[in-house]
């Protein structure tokens, strides 16, 4: 079999071939193919699913540098150990997300939703803002829970500020754990719905997934991890900043948050209102926000959400939610 495949971007073949051609020299072992590399196109052949593979892996490729400008040796692993493993390209997508729960999988259920994760596929960063309900860390776990299935990522990192509703922790009854416990409550609930109980605590005790508080990711570069934090509205702008840039190789990172509920102090800016308006437009770099038709809880929810709205200052929000809100 033999298939030839267009360059999307003839100028950026380097990046695309690797240094010194390192990435295809590195699909062709792997794949047991013959490459025939042109300026304007590539020429794959040899065993028929080989192939398939190669040019799935290659378009793949392809996709990431467009959107991203670049491609390390690390994406190419991302991309290719998938398909050499014999899952799919991804183990998810905006019609459905394979979960290790047996017989389930997750499907958004709004249009809102559904761009939410195109948003995810398409970028290494995603800043998604909505309120109660609409699915935002829910969505976000089993993105990264079939990553994690589908070896394109090596552990799951889960993130939440450890302020809430007025509370602090040094009020809590307890030790450290004890404290962080509620806070961390609904990422280990979103976990459960999506694998069993022995197989979510094999994966806690070995590290393959951390649900800590924000302040535990000082210091760290997180390479290969799905990191999710949740809450964002809560951080504080170095705070923010402190997480973007634990971003390591292959990472992809999801921050989440419902900006109409911020329980910083009053002369407290939102990190996450505040990287949403600076980051907005960089390449590799999404955001999304959902409103109360995205709402999948009880119907009295989106009642709930509506009511307040309409009794809450707005001026919390970013800029570009509030213009886009008066169009």
């Amino acid at each position: 079999m033999e298939v030839t495949i267009q360059l999307d971007a003839p100028d950026k073949h380097v990046e695309l071939f690797g240094p010194a051609d390192s990435h295809m020299r590195f699909i062709k072992q792997l794949f047991g193919v013959r490459i025939a590399t042109r300026r304007t196109h590539l020429t794959i052949a040899g065993d028929d699913k080989a192939v398939t593979l190669a040019v799935e892996a290659i378009e793949q490729m392809q996709r990431h540098l467009v959107s991203h400008g670049l491609l390390m040796a690390a994406d190419v692993e991302a991309i290719v150990r998938p398909l050499e493993l014999g899952s799919s390209a991804s183990s998810f997508s905006q019609d459905g997300i394979v979960v290790f729960s047996r017989h389930k999988v997750v499907k958004p259920s709004t249009e809102g939703q559904r761009r939410y994760i195109r948003t995810l596929l398409e970028n290494d960063i995603t800043f998604c803002t909505g309120p109660a309900g609409t699915g935002k860390t829910y969505l976000a776990v089993a993105v990264a829970v079939s990553m994690l299935r589908a070896k394109q990522i090596r552990r799951i990192i889960l993130a939440r500020p450890a302020v809430e509703a007025g509370e602090r922790l040094g009020f809590l009854p307890g030790d450290l754990q004890a404290k962080v416990n509620p806070y961390l409550r609904p990422l280990f609930d979103a976990l459960e719905d999506m694998m069993d109980f022995a197989q979510m605590r094999k994966f806690l005790d070995l590290d393959v997934i951390e649900i800590i508080p924000l302040a535990f990711m000082r210091g760290r570069t997180l390479n290969e991890s799905a990191v999710i934090c949740d809450e964002a509205q809560n951080t504080s702008a170095l705070q923010m900043l402190m997480v973007l840039t634990r971003l390591g190789h292959g990472s992809k990172m999801i921050i989440t948050g419902d900006i109409t509920q911020i329980d910083l102090d009053a002369m407290e800016r939102s990190g996450l209102v505040d990287a949403i308006e600076i980051l907005n437009g960089i390449a590799g770099i999404g955001v999304v926000e959902l409103d109360r038709t995205d709402i999948v809880r009880h119907r009295l929810v989106q009642s709930i959400v509506d009511a307040y709205e309409k009794q809450q200052p707005t001026d919390r929000r970013p800029k570009a939610a509030r213009s886009r809100s008066k169009d």
